[in-house]
């Protein structure tokens, strides 16, 4: 009796860009029992089914001819669809996965230190001085955010719950309960002008890219301050220091940079307005974004729809 041979096994194959892969392959193929997960190496010759990705080299795609579906670590896939042979499959990017609490955290104390003027307070405990600053108004210090996707409209509604008056803008119409929602190029200046904290929380795109320029920031209410959380490439660097030389800007909180790490002599480093963080306001949480992934692929494989497929023709 001839026995009908077994078909080969689902591969995952992971390029996480980690210079200690193990433990995110091992937790992985926890995840996924039922299927053959692999660490991606330089000379693998593997056929993978899923591949699980964050930077990867060009050569990873050359060499794959049976993908079903390519998933980033992470939120911002700019870096993937720049790459010139990324098959046509679909890209999922990670929705949430523990960054959007971690997001919205950070936010709201980059917030909070402005409009209390806790450096202040800060510096006068260096120098021995007790001293009592005049008490805010949050009516003064209205928070806009751009980009309202998962990540955006928790920051959002997170510094809403402070009380700040808080606005927000995006390509396309939202509607979220505590927040004034803007929408597309004909209310994109009304926005910028009922904001004195502008927070940047866009996905990098042909059109987003210098968004923060000496013009946008220009309109902004003056003594305003920015957070940039999303990607360096959204801030002309040299209009920003300029706003802040000239006080029409009060000061910013930097996460992101157009190198990273920001590199030595940058004037961002020593400009005393500018708080900088080395792109940590909402990192990847392993456990969680694996599960997410893994659940993703056994959609797939049922199927079902999975969330977070990109657009490609959108950029996010």
């Amino acid at each position: 009796m001839t026995r009908t041979p077994a078909p080969p096994p689902v591969r995952v194959l992971m390029a996480t860009g980690q210079s200690r892969p193990e433990p995110w392959v091992r937790e992985l193929a926890e995840c996924l029992p039922q299927l053959e997960v692999l660490a991606w190496t330089p000379d693998d010759a593997v056929q993978a089914d899923y591949l699980v990705c964050w930077g990867p080299p060009a050569g990873l795609f050359e060499a794959q001819h049976q993908l079903k579906a390519i998933f980033n670590l992470g939120a911002g896939v700019e870096s993937l669809l720049a790459m010139p042979n990324l098959p046509a499959v679909p890209l999922i990017r990670l929705e949430d996965a523990g960054m959007a609490v971690q997001m919205a955290e950070y936010v709201c104390q980059a917030v909070i230190r402005f409009a209390r003027q806790l450096d202040l307070y800060e510096a006068d405990t260096r120098a021995g001085a007790w001293t009592l600053h005049k008490p805010i108004s949050r009516a003064l210090y209205p928070v806009g955010v751009m980009g309202l996707g998962v990540l955006g409209k928790r920051v959002a509604q997170a510094v809403a719950g402070f009380d700040y008056p808080v606005a927000g803008w995006a390509r396309t119409p939202h509607q979220i309960d505590g927040v004034r929602c803007y929408a597309g190029a004909d209310q994109f200046d009304d926005f910028l002008r009922a904001t004195r904290v502008l927070v940047n929380v866009l996905p990098l795109t042909a059109g987003t890219e210098n968004i923060m320029n000496a013009d946008t920031l220009g309109k902004l209410q003056a003594q305003g301050h920015v957070i940039n959380v999303a990607r360096g490439a959204h801030l002309v660097d040299a209009d920003l220091i300029a706003l802040l030389d000239s006080g029409h800007l009060a000061g910013a909180t930097l996460d992101v940079f157009r190198t990273e790490p920001l590199p030595p002599g940058h004037p961002f480093w020593q400009h005393p307005r500018i708080t900088l963080t080395p792109h940590t306001s909402a990192r990847t949480l392993r456990s969680t974004s694996l599960q997410q992934i893994a659940d993703n692929i056994l959609r797939m494989e049922a199927g079902q729809p999975v969330p977070g497929i990109v657009d490609r023709q959108r950029g996010y």
